[in-house]
């Protein structure tokens, strides 16, 4: 019975979403923010129809998480069409290593001295909440593959990179717990397996394996005409699941891997098609059941004027754009108002203190910091400084530390602060971020039309 009170509401919330969402894009409020509190009202503070008990569900929780973060990763690496050597690039790396770094020891501090928590769980909290999220942040980031706002370009950026290099500190964190009062020499082996390797490792096979596979698949298809009749969305399946396979075999992070599968994947697009400033999938949209039409009836738009390898290219990538954001829509709805549910049971007040000490001083310092040199005005570094947005991400590395040891008291523990401020993040960015999108974008009437500009810088 749970089960199905579990699917009907469930489908009651996609079906009020889908009806209204004509509706809730005029609201200053995200969708996320609409799912949490539709979660609240169904969980044990309001009707009470439904109820979660964590420590039974981590399991399929880590593993629900797991897979949403996975799609969210790949389909922002697809997005990032600028070359590795861009400048916007070095302000994502920025983010995503030193203003990690400063978050996770400013939480980590925070918490040991100002709430006279232990060093290791203090550490493993601020690992658990340092990664910025490529799911709930999608207002934030790059809207498509032609979008190089140099704001947008860098949180995408950010949140692609720093979902896989989180890991390295998370089990840092649990060997910190585990050997708390010990004397073993256990972290230069952390150092040399789960930074020094396990982050590179990770970037790379999953780069070679997008790029490669990309083209691969483009030139079979180019050449033998099968551009419209083969099935993408395995293709996307395939890809994530071998790049996360093959960086678990060798020891990398699979989150990295997969992230730069997507990077790879656009890059063969980038250097099989000619050079242009267009996408191929702005040049070329593929009709729903193309696969199982005539080829001259499969795509929307001219085409005479287009090499095969555009075509092929633009197919492909539509097809795979579209099922990654259907995939993690639909994972944003049902684990956010899984949020909402549980919320209620695993709230902690204290958790106001660090989320405002992380939303409102140590990112915003820690982005200061980092680029004083850069670029970007004060207008800018202030919205990078503002949009941390916490989420799936966080509730991933939360299941992995409950499933993989964590004693109860500190188990419960993790599980108050890291729901409580993912929850608070998910209210204040929601609330905030329409209307500070529309000041940045109203201050820059020109900057839609300078996107299409390559950086060769």
């Amino acid at each position: 019975m749970n089960f199905i009170v579990w699917v009907a509401v469930m489908g009651v919330v996609l079906l009020l979403l889908a009806l209204t969402s004509a509706y809730l894009r005029w609201l200053p409020v995200s969708t996320s923010v609409v799912c949490l509190g539709l979660g609240a009202a169904l969980g044990p503070a309001g009707l009470g129809l439904l109820r979660l008990d964590l420590s039974q569900a981590s399991g399929w929780m880590e593993h629900l998480t797991e897979v949403a973060v996975l799609f969210s990763l790949f389909v922002s690496g697809l997005k990032l069409r600028l070359p590795l050597r861009s400048r916007s690039w070095r302000i994502a790396f920025g983010l995503a290593g030193p203003v990690m770094l400063i978050c996770i020891a400013g939480v980590s501090l925070l918490l040991h001295f100002g709430l006279g928590m232990g060093w290791g769980v203090s550490v493993l909290i601020g690992a658990i909440l340092a990664p910025t999220d490529p799911v709930l942040a999608n207002l934030v980031q790059v809207s498509d593959a032609q979008d190089r706002d140099p704001v947008r370009f860098s949180l995408s950026g950010e949140a692609g990179l720093n979902d896989g290099v989180a890991f390295a500190f998370v089990i840092l964190g649990l060997l910190l717990v585990q050997h708390e009062g010990g004397h073993e020499q256990w972290w230069p082996a952390w150092l040399l397996h789960d930074v020094l390797w396990a982050v590179p490792a990770g970037l790379i096979c999953g780069y070679w394996m997008g790029r490669g596979l990309g083209w691969l698949t483009l030139y079979l298809r180019t050449r033998y005409n099968e551009s419209t009749v083969s099935p993408n969305d395995y293709l996307t399946l395939a890809l994530i699941a071998l790049a996360y396979v093959v960086a678990a075999l060798i020891g990398g992070y699979g989150f990295l891997a997969v992230f730069a599968a997507g990077l790879g994947l656009r890059q063969a697009e980038v250097h099989t098609t000619p050079v242009t400033h267009e996408p191929a999938e702005h040049l070329v949209q593929p009709v729903v059941g193309h696969q199982h039409v005539a080829p001259e009836h499969a795509v929307k738009g001219d085409i005479d004027g287009l090499e095969d390898s555009q075509v092929a290219a633009g197919i492909m990538l539509g097809d795979m754009l579209a099922f990654g954001n259907l995939v993690e829509r639909a994972m944003e709805v049902l684990l956010v108002t899984l949020l909402g549910v549980v919320l209620a049971d695993y709230w902690d007040g204290r958790a106001l203190i660090v989320a405002a000490m992380l939303f409102v001083l140590i990112r915003p310092l820690g982005v200061l910091l980092v680029t004083a040199r850069s670029r970007l005005d004060l207008h800018q570094k202030s919205l990078l400084g503002w949009f941390g947005i916490r989420g799936i991400g966080s509730f991933y590395y939360l299941f992995y530390s409950l499933n993989h040891g964590l004693p109860p008291g500190m188990a419960m523990e993790s599980s108050r602060f890291a729901l409580s401020v993912v929850a608070l993040s998910i209210v204040l960015h929601g609330i905030s971020t329409q209307p500070l999108l529309t000041f940045y974008e109203r201050a820059r009437p020109g900057q839609r039309s300078q996107a299409a500009v390559p950086d060769r810088k």
